[in-house]
């Protein structure tokens, strides 16, 4: 039985090592008929509604939806749901009122990043400040993606922390790249097909092992021995009002802002593409948010003691199906939070190389120079990733400090001065710096207590959002821009 044992878990590692190897090897093959920055940064504004929709799901479908969630349901049950629901509900706005939108600023001035649009908007200033500060956020994004893929390691082969994560930076770093967001998009859709393929399976399984939804519910209770957590588990606020409302606040508007979503609907060959590949995104989501939480609650009703909740998806695929499906679902994990790194190596490079190296040092860089450079910056920030995520304790830490970081500052100046010719830099700046001195606050003088049954992130998107708004009248902005 042992030798069975180590037969499989050997062959589980080939399986997902050579899946890897795949990854990279379509990466590099799709690099070599990369020449220009623009096909590095934007795809040369060439993507199908199909191709986008791809990329977007992939980049969606990470550590934190996978893992993370299947965490969260594991402590949480239904309530962790919203999670991928708020995130669902803000690719909605991103299909019919940001992504148009912006698309068509982009399209006619030719930008490749967020940062162009926040320069073109605002100023050099606001660029930059925003710009450094998403380079902190996104590394903290980066490294939870890697704290997945240690994760699956750990459960699949034993390997520990620092070498899983290892693995993860060099399989995710030498494909992107090598590309940049043309190679991963077309790479997104091997993982796409690989994603829905194993977590299908995977959830029918999971529930069928542990004697179906009754079954389910039965071990749930007998694992509390408490009525009244018991109900909490299977309600679906269970979680929390405050978290549920902190996930509205804070996921909602990252997934209509987010610097790597924003620059793959540059991509996109027109609006049609923008509108339909993204709405199919939003509603493949709604979807999807239920499979992890019933694999959650599955490893809670069968491993109660499991000593980390974010082992609890790959232990699940391991344990409560068969062999070749435990295979392939295992190898959709890692999927999953590759397809999201290289989106995440996307916002770090474009933030860096193109935002900060190109606008600040060297504005007169050629375009082979760039894309050079971009290549450089890539692999530095899969090094980076990786020192990051031996320090970082968890995925859900690490991409709250991300999507907090980018919601409190860039959300309000970002939309409003999208829809609101009348939003200035001035207000820009004040928004920003109100929204985040207000969370740096809360969070580290009040333990991350909000006001009302708000917590620290939520506060300090709604303080930036009024301060956004009021600056509208206090120092509106008489430069017009021309969309």
């Amino acid at each position: 039985e042992k030798y069975n044992r180590g037969e499989q878990m050997n062959i589980y590692l080939i399986s997902i090592l050579g899946y890897a190897l795949l990854l990279i090897g379509i990466g590099w093959f799709i690099g070599k008929h990369v020449k220009e920055a623009s096909d590095f940064f934007v795809g040369n504004r060439k993507f199908s509604w199909q191709l986008l929709f791809t990329t977007l799901i992939a980049a969606n479908i990470g550590a934190g939806s996978t893992v993370g969630v299947t965490g969260l349901a594991f402590r949480h049950g239904v309530s962790s749901w919203w999670w991928i629901g708020c995130s669902a509900i803000g690719s909605i706005i991103l299909a019919y009122f940001v992504g148009p939108k912006v698309w068509k600023v982009a399209k006619k001035y030719n930008l490749y990043t967020m940062g162009d649009y926040l320069d073109l908007r605002y100023a050099h200033a606001f660029r930059g400040i925003i710009s450094s500060m998403m380079v902190i956020g996104t590394l903290a994004l980066f490294s939870g993606q890697l704290i997945g893929v240690a994760w699956i390691l750990d459960v699949v082969a034993g390997i520990d922390k620092p070498l899983g994560t290892i693995i993860g930076a060099v399989v995710v770093t030498l494909y992107f790249t090598a590309g940049g967001v043309l190679s991963a998009a077309v790479v997104n859709i091997v993982e796409v097909v690989v994603i829905f393929a194993g977590f299908c399976l995977a959830a029918p399984y999971a529930l069928s092992a542990v004697g179906g939804w009754s079954g389910m519910e039965a071990l749930v209770a007998a694992n509390f021995a408490d009525p009244a957590r018991t109900a909490a588990y299977f309600s679906w606020n269970g979680i929390g009002d405050t978290v549920i409302i902190g996930y509205f606040l804070v996921l909602v508007p990252a997934f209509c802002i987010s610097p790597g979503l924003v620059g793959k609907i540059y991509s996109a060959e027109n609006l049609r593409a923008v509108k339909i590949g993204t709405m199919l995104n939003a509603l493949v989501q709604f979807g999807f948010a239920f499979l992890p939480m019933i694999l959650g609650m599955c490893a809670f009703a069968a491993f109660p003691d499991l000593k980390n909740s974010e082992l609890a998806l790959p232990t699940a695929m391991k344990e409560l199906m068969p062999f070749g499906v435990a295979a392939l679902a295992l190898a959709a994990i890692f999927a999953a939070e590759v397809s999201t790194a290289d989106a995440v190596l996307y916002m770090l490079s474009s933030s860096i190389s193109n935002d900060l190296y190109k606008t600040f040092f060297k504005p007169d860089i050629t375009d082979k120079e760039l894309l050079k450079f971009s290549r450089v910056t890539t692999l530095i920030c899969g090094i980076l990733g990786v020192l990051l995520a031996l320090w970082m304790p968890n995925i859900i830490t690490a991409l709250q400090i991300f999507y907090s970081l980018m919601t409190v500052s860039m959300g309000a100046p970002f939309l409003v001065g999208l829809f609101c010719d009348k939003a200035s830099t001035k207000g820009a700046f004040t928004s920003a710096i109100a929204g985040v001195t207000t969370t740096l606050v809360l969070q580290f003088a009040y333990a991350g207590k909000g006001l009302w049954i708000l917590n620290a992130a939520s506060t300090g998107t709604v303080v930036a959002v009024i301060v956004m708004f009021v600056s509208l009248y206090i120092f509106p902005n008489k430069k017009v821009l021309q969309r």
